[in-house]
Formats: C-alpha cells, sequence, structure tokens
C-alpha cells in the first residue's frame, strides 16, 4: 500500500466521548435500580477488572456480579442499558464535525482500547464508526500494536489525539519524530498524579474542538518527517 502523507489517530472515551458522564448515569442507574450496595459490588468488580485487563470491560463485570448472584434475575435489564444506551448524546460538541474536518487532511481513524462487545457497539451507536467510513480499531492495548495500525493504516506522518499521557508518551516512544502526539485535556485523566512522569505531549488542548483550527493542524504536517520502521525494515 502506498503511504498516505498523513494519518489521524483519534481516541473515543473522554476524547470524543464523555466517558465519564456515561459512568456517572450507569452508577446512578444501579443505585436506582438495585441499591447502593449492588452499585458499590459492580463498580468494585469493574475496577478490579480494568487493573487486570487494562479496560473497562463492563458486560464482563456484570457477568460477574451475576455469578455472585445467580438468582437475581432483574439484573438482566442491566445489560438492556448497557446496550441501549444514547452515546450519540455524550459526544462532546463538535466531535464528529471534527472528524468531518480532519477528514479533508487524511484518513482518520478511531483507535480504541477496549472488551470485543462492548466497545465497538458504543462506537457504533454514537456514530462515530460511520463518521469514519468504518475505519475503527479496537486492541486489548492499543500502544503495543502500532506495528499493526501501521500496517493497516500506513503514513509518512501520524497524528494521534487522545486524553492519556501514558498513551502518547509510549506513541512517541514507537515512532518519534513520525508522530505529533496531541492531549486533549478532558476528563478524568487529566487531573492523573502521575502526568508529570510521562513525556511531554507535542500538543495539549483544553478541548477537542481545537480540533477544528485548520492552521494548527497544518502546522503539524509540515514538520519533516524521518522514514518508517516498515521501509527500514
Amino acid at each position: 500500500m502506498t503511504p498516505h502523507p498523513v494519518v489521524f489517530l483519534i481516541d473515543v472515551d473522554n476524547t470524543l466521548l464523555d466517558n465519564d458522564s456515561v459512568q456517572q448515569d450507569l452508577k446512578n442507574h444501579l443505585e436506582r435500580a438495585y441499591g447502593n450496595v449492588a452499585r458499590e459490588r459492580y463498580w468494585r468488580i469493574l475496577e478490579d477488572l480494568f487493573t487486570k485487563l487494562g479496560y473497562r470491560d463492563y458486560l464482563g463485570a456484570l457477568q460477574q456480579y451475576r455469578i455472585e448472584h445467580p438468582r437475581e434475575v432483574e439484573l438482566l435489564a442491566m445489560s438492556g442499558f448497557l446496550i441501549d444506551y444514547p452515546f450519540a448524546d455524550r459526544l462532546f460538541p463538535a466531535a464528529l464535525d471534527i472528524l468531518k474536518r480532519l477528514a479533508d487532511f487524511g484518513p482518520t481513524v478511531i483507535l480504541s482500547d477496549g472488551d470485543v462487545v462492548f466497545q465497538p457497539h458504543k462506537v457504533e451507536r454514537a456514530g462515530l464508526a460511520a463518521a469514519v467510513a468504518g475505519r475503527v480499531l479496537i486492541y486489548i492495548h492499543k500502544e503495543e500494536a502500532l506495528d499493526d495500525v501501521e500496517r493497516r493504516y500506513p503514513a509518512n506522518r501520524y497524528v494521534i489525539v487522545d486524553d492519556k499521557r501514558r498513551i502518547l508518551a509510549a506513541v512517541k516512544q514507537f515512532w518519534g519524530e513520525r508522530v505529533t502526539t496531541v492531549f486533549a485535556r478532558q476528563g478524568s485523566y487529566a487531573h492523573d498524579p502521575r502526568i508529570g512522569s510521562f513525556t511531554t505531549p507535542d500538543c495539549t488542548i483544553d478541548h477537542i474542538a481545537g480540533l477544528l483550527d485548520d492552521d494548527l493542524v497544518r502546522s503539524w504536517l509540515t514538520q519533516t518527517t524521518p522514514p518508517s520502521k516498515l521501509e527500514l525494515a
């Protein structure tokens, strides 16, 4: 495949979509429907799975909670809440406009972590998959799959937008000067106490709407680009 001049890699949770609010809605629903004890236990399972897996497995946590409470058939309604949730209503303002605008410069790809069922469903239901013409990549640990990203979407330069400095630092280590790392300072990870221990991103924006600045985007595309690792292999 002929490399694209630039490919944009855009995260989902707390980058394009207000996932903190989604989580709060889920907590509120759990407490209203099943009580505070059930909410706290489910969330403990969810956080334990996050520590183990590296992503939040909402359906997996629900299944584990059900194993602990096999006769609480009312829990089956919880899966409906998750599947039917109106994710499109939780997109940050201008999220879809940004994806459309960036496409004028180069292919835009959703790059996310997550499970094999719920995360793709979220991306689809939010309208994000359609906005990038189906270019959606979801890995268990996306920072460990950058060679696969490059194989699927070869480019002379990458621009990655994410709300996690840890991810951006790993991407910079892999692609070096071939990538522009953009930190979207939104959501809970904007206040991560470890934030100062990671490599400073190339650019920081306080809101994803900053990507509507064409001059800013063009400034990333004019930087000198060394050859890719695939070309050197």
